[in-house]
């Protein structure tokens, strides 16, 4: 329930799931039990032409994770990089304005799980 509630949250953001990863089956092939664990690439086309237009070189950070984490007693945690921190290494104003917007929709994303 948690994972569809975090789908929608990003598509209300005009994001989409790009990746995801999810250790939890990865554990399962080998025959270990984990709790849910999963990271999902965020990001949004209007984004990406954004940020391209901006730095093409800022193309290696994209898409934005989230880290999804079942804790004790089924409590899931979202956690994640501000956008904002893993863009300022370009020091492009264009990127910042960009990244700011986007620590917004990140903030929301995770709320949507509280």
């Amino acid at each position: 329930a948690t994972l569809e509630r975090l789908q929608t949250a990003v598509a209300a953001q005009g994001l989409g799931v790009v990746t995801r990863a999810n250790a939890q089956n990865g554990a399962h092939s080998l025959g270990v039990s984990i709790p849910g664990n999963q990271v999902w690439g965020i990001f949004g086309p209007k984004y990406a032409v954004r940020m391209l237009k901006a730095s093409v070189e800022a193309g290696f950070e994209a898409p934005v994770r989230l880290y999804i984490v079942e804790a004790a007693g089924g409590k899931v945690t979202v956690s994640y990089v501000k956008p904002s921190v893993v863009f300022a290494p370009y020091a492009n104003a264009d990127l910042d304005a960009m990244a700011r917007e986007l620590d917004a929709a990140f903030a929301r994303i995770a709320a949507a799980i509280q």
